[in-house]
């Protein structure tokens, strides 16, 4: 089978640097491009000496447009703003995209759900395999306990990140949410101060980290009167997230346009 060529954003970042390693050791891709941000000190250099790694013949570069040629798959991990100018870029080349990034307003999604219309485009706040299983099981649990029990979703990271809650925590209430038939627009809550009084069951809180080094801890918390239920997924290494992301750019590139997420690239749900 014929190699994908992969085009890495924020290449010399913490997530960008596990994504090149990714497309490095995955049989299935090769790495065809290495964006920068434009005026970086960095562009020229080769890409595998971001990871001490032997000559790998591919320069990094600031302008996607020079490099359009060299990636069937653009993979990006970077901001809600820089993923959006990717995106239009991928739409004008018609080219697929990989999209790992979170923190988008609900006006964002909908600018990316439009030009999945025409390009197919791969969106999902965590492409860990271990933690798309979590959310099947979270719908499970809320099937069977979410109705009567205490709803509490806990998340970790690292002190750099910039977004609360995590995308992976969202969507872990947007599956529980669902399964309930709720909306979480109104039943979420997002920390509390003060006197809050009695607990309403209807609702879905959220309670946030941000501390040292840490990769990603997300807890979903079930607890009734006697017993309580806690799910979680904890990663220790960012490779898990760009493991997942190369899977998913091999799963889209014969792909019609659409928006997809990971249930879909790991068979969890029909297209």
């Amino acid at each position: 089978m014929e190699k994908i060529r992969v085009a890495v954003t924020g290449a010399s970042g913490r997530m960008g640097r596990s994504l090149i390693e990714a497309a490095f050791v995955n049989p299935n891709t090769d790495l065809g491009a290495a964006i920068e941000r434009p005026g970086s000190t960095l562009i020229g250099c080769d890409a595998g000496e971001l990871l001490a790694r032997v000559h790998a013949g591919v320069p990094l570069s600031g302008n996607l447009d020079l490099v359009k040629g060299n990636y069937d798959v653009l993979v990006d991990f970077t901001s809600p703003e820089s993923s959006l100018e990717f995106l239009a870029h991928c739409q004008a080349n018609n080219k697929p995209m990989v999209i790992g990034t979170t923190g988008f307003s609900d006006e964002q999604k909908a600018q990316i759900a439009d030009i999945a219309k025409t390009v197919p485009v791969v969106l999902a706040p965590n492409m860990a395999v271990g933690v798309n299983l979590m959310f099947k099981l979270l719908e499970v649990a809320a099937e069977v306990m979410g109705s009567y029990t205490d709803i509490e979703i806990i998340e970790g990271h690292h002190r750099y990140k910039k977004d609360a809650p995590s995308g992976t925590a969202l969507k872990m209430g947007e599956v529980i949410a669902e399964t309930l038939k709720r909306d979480l627009n109104q039943c979420a809550i997002y920390g509390r101060e003060g006197i809050t009084g009695e607990r309403d069951r209807e609702t879905i809180a959220f309670s946030t980290i941000r501390a040292g080094d840490i990769v990603g801890e997300h807890t979903a918390l079930f607890a009734d009167l006697g017993e309580r239920l806690e799910i979680t997924h904890k990663a220790s290494n960012r490779m898990t997230f760009a493991n997942g992301a190369m899977r998913a750019a091999n799963w889209l590139k014969d792909k019609p346009a659409g928006l997809y997420d990971m249930q879909q690239v790991l068979g969890f749900k029909p297209l």
